[in-house]
């Protein structure tokens, strides 16, 4: 890479040909001349057009491939349109003068203001055309977040330089791994052999060979902050007893001095809850990953330590406990150690130990001198002894001295998201093999990212992979595992994805993860297929034109171009370049474009450009991240498979990079970005008016027939409201088999029909229940009627007697009176006179006495007749009101239940008629993809079929969504009205039996005593 270039965001894109400065000397070169006349054009063809030459290969005879078109502006190509022209305007006159100044040779076209082919090679290839924004390789993000908010470059099993079985280890690594911005090692720490008995890193029982531990930390003093002044973890996998972790946290100490982080920071305790410090904090910083003890329990560990001097015997190795680093391994086989001891003392541990070494070396030399295998070989004895390889865990029993430098990077066994979210202990992280980490990501992908915004996860490759091989790391940077840890040994493409991807950010080692990925408050989907909230979907197009120096062998090459991210956005081994043959020098592709239609998530994605030979050997590559791309045509200076610069070869591309379109919205998009190209219909009508001179003033705003009928259509339905008559014979022809289609109500609005009490008195069953009263009503007043009657008669009848008899008895004492006085004298006659009055008027007094007897008789008896029949008029009236009650409840529930059914109809015909609006759209789509001939590529054709059915399950989900919500809020509304109805009834009713009641014992009271005062 040559110097870096500081870039200047308010200066874009090349555009010096905007202001007329063109190109003069393409006559000079007879092959330009040729190759116009091959396309079918003159010299005389350039005049006032825009030539632009982009060079070849070779800058002493030059080749070129060109573009000619009519007024075009360099800088429509070369600029991303989706920078805002205000805030990053184009290139004047100005800044095409300083560029003709810096890279044009000629000093007589300097002064005209001109660029020769020569120079504008020049600036090709200048940095400030490179393929990315120079400052994405400076320093350009912050550094002042938590240590769980960024990616972090890290290694597997540093020490091995091949093969993880039977492997070489070596400090260099650690060097070199450092200096190329590795920001976590990891150290396999046990207890060493021989008698200064140092701790060695090596693979355990793996047949690998020692380092010693002290050379591995001094390496890594000297070279851990050459690249980075950013923290460097050391990520220790520890199996050595205590004696010799005292000895491992005694080196730390002792080598790395004031570079080791021994105590936490001052604004930063490890409290639950309390955030990492960020990167720029622990500048030029270690940190220790190991377990950690208790407080309580290291202190009271130390303070034996010390009171004792250190009397801790060596323990087994083989100490029971679930290892964080490789847990994995056990699967490679346990017939080599049957039996594992679980407490034995140093003598047996001893023997083991020196068994085990005497076989491990009598392998290796049988391996490396005798030929058991070779480098590239698979060989049968070489997997046996992989069979019989027993892997051990690291210990759980820590010395105290060691656990107190551990800090911010403790190291625990996961026991799942939701403890670790109770917990909220930061500084917590664990480790995952790919393959548990892939577990993790198919059942709790959410909960994984909201993991890693919060604490740190570490990620290794499983044990299966002896030939040291790497796993795709792009899934879990898309979940934000911070330690993706891979072998840095073997440059495959993972690797190279990796050394790519850290290449920026002034390749300290640390990248930021996007905003989404650290905020609490947002949730994140690693497999979402849908543009995430915040974030504008891009489309990528990449034409690979040309090839220069590819290689010095006359060999066949072509280019693919893979886009990797998430998985909807990762497009891999689909496209790719014919092969010229022949032709490693200068080979011209000149491709169709490969159009990466829609990646949702351009801050994760990386695109590859890679060149291979005909024999599918890598030749280069190049990882550029989409969010630090240029347009435009742009030269790319290759890598090799180790991420290494090469010299001389690049390809030429055009790169055009847009904001993504769904199909459909197009029209939308560009009327919104234009919106003087797209006037709607009735304004250019006004227009075309306006030129023939009719003014605008005459003309009158109109509603058009359509418009009309849509609000005579809708005023309609807003004032419709069905009779209860009306709705009780719909109920009826819809239970008689004729239910309305989903066409009649598909469109129809839902009204709530107002039911009244007065409506209800008016339906037909209810007036025949009335009238069917109204007749045993009658009947019953005639029968009490004829009742009254006959006892008043019999009353009438019971008084006459008496009267009569009295008449008598009086008429005969009169009568024997005349002849009393007849037969007597004169002086007996007053005398008979007046005792015969005085008989008379005893008869009457005893008359008067009984007569008023019978009267008070027979008003008893009156009121009983009358009281029975208000009773029995009363119970009559009572059931009537309650039959009248009965018969209004089952009007208004059958009614209701009509309207229910009514709306339940209009829903399932909307559903219907929505559902066969779904599938036609995804029938006519999928028919035009299959139809379009500009979609070459099966897969392509497939992932746009793919894409298709998620944007209509989602589209269509939002329909259904908004479908159920309003006919939730309309089965909301006829609830309320049917409960407002039953209640209104409920009322009502009660107020009628109540005023029934009250009116009643009114009636009966006066009609009691009329019936008694006429009887009197």
């Amino acid at each position: 890479m040559a110097r870096a270039y500081e870039f200047n965001w308010q200066k874009p894109l090349p555009a010096f040909m905007q202001e007329g400065a063109y190109f003069d000397r393409f006559e000079e070169d007879p092959k330009t001349l040729s190759s116009l006349e091959a396309m079918g054009r003159l010299e005389n063809d350039l005049e006032g057009r825009t030539f632009c030459i982009c060079s070849g290969p070779d800058l002493v005879n030059l080749t070129f491939t060109f573009m000619v078109g009519q007024d075009v502006k360099v800088t429509k190509n070369q600029r991303d349109p989706r920078l805002n022209e205000i805030l990053f305007p184009f290139y004047d006159s100005k800044r095409a003068m300083q560029i003709i100044e810096t890279y044009e040779p000629d000093d007589k076209l300097k002064r005209k203001g001109l660029m020769s082919s020569d120079g504008f090679c020049r600036h090709l290839m200048s940095d400030e055309n490179a393929p990315v924004y120079q400052d994405r390789l400076e320093l350009y993000q912050d550094m002042e977040l938590p240590l769980a908010h960024y990616f972090i470059s890290s290694s597997h099993n540093t020490y091995l330089t091949g093969r993880q079985f039977g492997g070489k280890s070596s400090v260099e690594m650690y060097r070199q791994v450092l200096l190329s911005g590795c920001r976590c090692v990891e150290l396999d720490c046990w207890d060493g052999k021989g008698e200064d008995q140092e701790p060695i890193i090596t693979h355990g029982k793996a047949m690998c060979t020692d380092i010693f531990f002290k050379d591995v930390i001094q390496a890594i003093k000297e070279t851990a902050f050459v690249t980075s002044e950013y923290p460097v973890i050391l990520s220790f996998e520890n199996h050595c007893s205590k004696p010799q972790q005292y000895k491992l946290a005694r080196y730390c100490e002792d080598i790395f001095g004031d570079l080791l982080q021994r105590e936490p920071l001052d604004g930063f305790p490890m409290d639950p809850g309390r955030a990492l410090p960020s990167p720029r904090d622990l500048k030029r910083k270690i940190l220790i990953k190991n377990r950690r003890l208790k407080p309580e329990a290291e202190q009271s560990e130390f303070n034996d330590h010390v009171k004792n001097n250190n009397p801790f015997p060596v323990p087994c190795l083989l100490v029971d406990g679930v290892d964080e680093a490789h847990p994995e391994l056990k699967e490679l086989g346990e017939s080599f150690c049957t039996s594992k001891p679980s407490g034995g003392t140093e003598k047996e541990s001893s023997r083991v130990r020196e068994m085990f070494h005497r076989l491990a070396l009598s392998h290796l030399r049988a391996c490396f001198c005798g030929g058991f295998f070779k480098v590239g070989e698979a060989n049968l004895d070489v997997q046996d002894l992989i069979n019989s390889y027993h892997y051990v865990a690291a210990t759980t029993n820590v010395h105290p001295y060691l656990s107190s430098i551990v800090n911010y990077a403790q190291a625990v066994k996961f026991l799942g998201f939701e403890v670790a979210e109770e917990n909220n202990i930061h500084h917590n992280m664990s480790s995952f093999n790919e393959t548990a980490g892939l577990g993790l990501l198919k059942t709790s992908a959410i909960e994984f990212v909201n993991y890693n915004k919060r604490q740190m996860s570490r990620i290794y490759p499983k044990g299966g992979r002896v030939d040291s091989s790497n796993y795709m790391p792009q899934v879990f940077w898309n979940a934000g595992c911070q330690m993706v840890a891979l072998n840095f040994q073997t440059p495959d493409l993972s690797m190279q994805l990796n050394q790519g991807k850290f290449e920026y950010n002034g390749s300290c080692g640390y990248l930021l993860k996007p905003d989404f990925m650290r905020r609490p408050d947002r949730t994140f989907d690693p497999f979402s297929e849908t543009p995430v909230d915040g974030v504008i979907a891009a489309t990528c197009s990449v034409q690979v034109i040309s090839g220069q120096f590819l290689s010095d062998k006359k060999i066949g090459t072509y280019v693919e171009v893979d886009m990797y991210g998430l998985p909807t956005d990762t497009i891999r081994k689909e496209f790719r370049t014919k092969m010229v043959m022949n032709n490693a020098l200068n080979p011209i592709y000149n491709c169709e474009p490969f159009v990466f239609r829609k990646v949702i998530l351009p801050d994760l994605a990386v695109l590859r450009i890679a060149v291979y030979d005909d024999n599918n050997k890598l030749i280069g590559q190049r990882i550029l991240p989409l969010d630090g791309l240029q347009a435009g045509y742009r030269h790319i200076s290759l890598r090799n498979e180790g991420n290494k610069p090469l010299s001389l070869p690049t390809v030429f591309c055009n790169i055009v990079l847009k904001t993504y379109v769904p199909d459909g919205f197009g029209a939308i998009v560009d009327a919104l970005s234009d919106p003087k190209r797209f006037l709607s219909i009735t304004e250019k009508r006004v227009d075309l008016m306006k030129a023939m001179g009719i003014e605008e003033c005459d003309i009158v705003d109109m509603l058009s027939d359509s418009s009309k009928g849509d609000k005579k259509r809708k005023v309609s339905q807003a004032k419709a409201s069905v009779s209860p008559r009306a709705s009780s014979e719909l109920g009826n022809n819809s239970t008689s088999g004729q239910p309305a289609g989903p066409s009649a109500v598909g469109d129809a609005v839902f009204l709530v029909h107002q039911v009244t009490v007065e409506d209800l008195k008016q339906m037909k069953s209810y007036l025949k229940l009335v009238k069917k009263q109204q007749r045993e009503l009658s009947a019953l007043k005639k029968k009490h009627a004829k009742e009254q009657l006959m006892m008043q008669r019999a009353h009438s009848a019971q008084v006459d007697n008496f009267v009569t008899q009295h008449h008598k008895e009086k008429a005969s004492l009169e009568k024997q009176r005349e002849k009393a006085i007849r037969k007597a004298g004169e002086r007996r006659r007053s005398c008979l006179m007046m005792e015969t009055n005085m008989k008379i008027e005893a008869i009457t007094t005893v008359h008067k006495e009984k007569v008023e007897e019978l009267v008070s008789q027979q008003s008893v008896e009156w009121a009983g007749l009358m009281s029975g029949h208000g009773a029995e008029n009363l119970r009559l009236r009572e059931q009537h009101v309650l039959q009248q009650c009965e018969a209004l409840k089952a009007l208004l529930a059958s009614l209701q239940q009509h309207h229910r059914q009514q709306l339940q109809l209009v829903h399932n015909g909307q559903g219907k008629e929505i559902r066969a609006k779904q599938a036609k759209s995804s029938m006519e789509s999928s028919k035009a993809i299959s139809q379009d001939k500009s979609i070459k590529n099966k897969a392509e054709r497939e992932r746009r079929v793919r894409e298709l059915n998620s944007c209509n399950t989602k589209k269509f989900m939002e329909e259904r969504k908004r479908l159920y919500m309003r006919q939730s809020k309309e089965t909301e509304q006829l609830q309320t009205a049917q409960h407002e109805q039953l209640d209104a009834l409920g009322k009502y009713m009660e107020q009628c039996s109540a005023d029934m009641l009250l009116t009643w014992t009114h009636g009966s009271s006066s009609s009691t005593g009329g019936n008694a005062s006429v009887c009197s």
